[in-house]
């Protein structure tokens, strides 16, 4: 006989998940208290760094029945989310998603709402992708700097090269110049010294 399991996750410890249990409950699964695994971890974390998740998978047999409210529940993005399904289907686990209308997502229909919800967010990522690229290359066309202001001007580079020709080591320098060694090796390095 499957046994029904609920995954609930929650982001801060402020939060609870009573909200999750409530929906679970009205969709009508009946879940023993026992077969729920709670936990407060943030949605982007990857599945493999939540502890709850790792031993509810321990847990977990074939033809049991998890529980969630939301995709995102999961996993951190679409990708993630299809790969933790594809584990449990392979272990032989329903996944239930209530958002999805309570579709079970090993299922030919929610194998088809996974894979059109993985190729939306895809097209997210490109379409972000894109506009990122496009005003990147907007702004050096009109002649902006790219990128962190400098640490030093041009008068303080020449400062920290002029300590450095005298004999003063890297550290020393970046310490009376109140900078990082890093930043006085650049200094070194674009003048060929």
């Amino acid at each position: 006989m499957p046994r029904t399991f609920a995954y609930c996750r929650v982001s801060t410890a402020g939060q609870t998940n009573d909200n999750q249990l409530h929906e679970i409950e009205a969709a009508g699964f009946k879940v023993d208290r026992k077969r729920v695994v709670s936990e407060v971890v943030s949605g982007s974390s990857a599945i493999e760094q939540r502890p709850g998740f790792l031993k509810l998978l321990d847990r977990l047999e074939s033809d049991d029945v998890l529980i969630v409210t939301r995709l995102d529940r999961l996993g951190r993005n679409a990708i993630d989310v299809t790969l933790t399904v594809a584990k449990l289907e392979a272990m032989g686990v329903r996944v239930h998603c209530l958002a999805l209308g309570g579709v079970d997502l090993t299922s030919s229909a929610g194998k088809m709402t996974m894979a059109v919800i993985t190729a939306v967010a895809e097209f997210e990522r490109d379409l972000i992708r894109e506009r990122t690229e496009a005003g990147l290359a907007r702004a050096v066309a009109a002649g902006k700097t790219l990128g962190r202001k400098p640490k030093l001007d041009v008068d303080q580079k020449a400062v920290a090269r002029a300590q450095l020709a005298s004999g003063a080591s890297i550290s020393a320098v970046a310490r009376s110049m109140n900078i990082s060694r890093m930043t006085v090796l650049r200094a070194k390095n674009e003048a060929g010294v």
